[in-house]
C-alpha cells in the first residue's frame, strides 16, 4: 500500500506542478501569466492577472506538497478546491466527458486528492517523517468541505454578466478603454 500511495502521489502532485507552471512561467506549453490572465478574464475573474497568479501559485503549491506528502490534508483541499472551481466555471457545461470538455478530468483529480486526505500519505512521506498523522476521517472530510468552500468562494469572484465585446481581452486592455471613455 505505502508504494501505491506513494505512486499516486507524486504523479498527481507532479501533474499539477506542471498545470501551476504552465500558469506562472509558461513552461510545458501554458500561456504563462498573460495569457492565464487573458483566460481567465474571459470567465469573469477580476483581477484576472491576479487570479492567474492565485491560480499558479496555488497549483504548484499544493502539487509540491502531495508530491512530498506533507500537509497531506491541506494539500488535497487546495487541490479539491482548484478542481471545483473549475468545474464550475468552465467543465460543468461540457458534460462529464474529457473529450468535449467536460468535468471528467477535473473529478478525477479532486477524488484522487480527497481518497489521498482519507488514506494518508502513506510510509514514504514528510507527514510520516514529522509526525503528523490526523486522523482519516477528520482529515478526509476536512480537505473535502475545505476544498469545496474555497472553490465556491473563488468562483464567487467571478463577474456574473460580461459584455460579449468584452470576453478574451486582458484586465489592463479593458482598463484602458475605461480610461478612455472616460
Amino acid at each position: 500500500m505505502a508504494i501505491g500511495l506513494l505512486v499516486l502521489r507524486v504523479i498527481v502532485g507532479l501533474l499539477f506542478v506542471g498545470h501551476g507552471t504552465q500558469k506562472l512561467f509558461g513552461w510545458f506549453g501554458g500561456h504563462g501569466p498573460e495569457g492565464t490572465a487573458a483566460f481567465l478574464g474571459s470567465l469573469g475573474y477580476r483581477p484576472s492577472r491576479t487570479m492567474a497568479l492565485v491560480a499558479g501559485v496555488t497549483e504548484t503549491l499544493a502539487g509540491a506538497m502531495l508530491a512530498l506528502g506533507f500537509l497531506t490534508p491541506v494539500a488535497s483541499a487546495a487541490i479539491i478546491g482548484v478542481m471545483v472551481n473549475a468545474t464550475m466555471a468552465m467543465h460543468l457545461r461540457n458534460g462529464l466527458w474529457n473529450s468535449n470538455g467536460g468535468f471528467e478530468l477535473p473529478l478525477v483529480y479532486a477524488t484522487v486528492a480527497a481518497g489521498l486526505a482519507f488514506a494518508g500519505p502513506g510510509r514514504w512521506s514528510v507527514d510520516r517523517l514529522i509526525g503528523f498523522i490526523p486522523d482519516p476521517i477528520l482529515a478526509g472530510l476536512g480537505a473535502i468541505a475545505l476544498g469545496a468552500v474555497a472553490g465556491v468562494i473563488a468562483l464567487a469572484t467571478r463577474e456574473r454578466e460580461m459584455a460579449p465585446a468584452s470576453l478574451g481581452r486582458t484586465e489592463s486592455a479593458r482598463e484602458s478603454e475605461s480610461a478612455r471613455a472616460a
